[in-house]
């Protein structure tokens, strides 16, 4: 069982994909916002990032980023998840840091495939 963090501040999406992960036999950690997000990627450890990218305090970029400038946290895949759908915000995504990147809505099969592919090659 994976811990994976879900950084999605509208409460709806949150539950929905702390369902899936689930579902998937993985457990789920919650943050509402950006700065929350990096504060438990840092704390939890988390075998995965799910990232929303409009996010408020810190957004989806800036705490990608940060996560991914912290040599304690840099390590930790983080998967886009966003509305955001245009080319350019998958790439802005992955200049950030991001691993991956993943349109809502969800389409729960390539979901599952980006995080089980993501999980399987996390390096320590």
């Amino acid at each position: 069982m994976a811990k994976i963090l879900i950084v999605e501040d509208d409460s709806n999406n949150r539950d929905l994909i702390a369902r899936i992960v689930e579902l998937m036999g993985h457990q789920p950690i919650l943050a509402i916002d950006g700065a929350q997000g990096v504060a438990l990627a840092r704390s939890e450890q988390p075998d995965l990032i799910i990232m929303d990218m409009g996010l408020p305090v810190l957004n989806g970029w800036q705490a990608t980023h940060r996560i991914k400038s912290q040599p304690a946290t840099r390590h930790i895949p983080v998967l886009a998840l966003t509305a955001y759908a245009m080319n350019e915000d998958r790439i802005r995504s992955l200049v950030a840091g991001c691993d991956d990147f993943e349109t809502k809505p969800i389409d729960f099969n390539r979901f599952r495939e980006k995080v089980d592919a993501l999980l399987a090659r996390r390096v320590d």
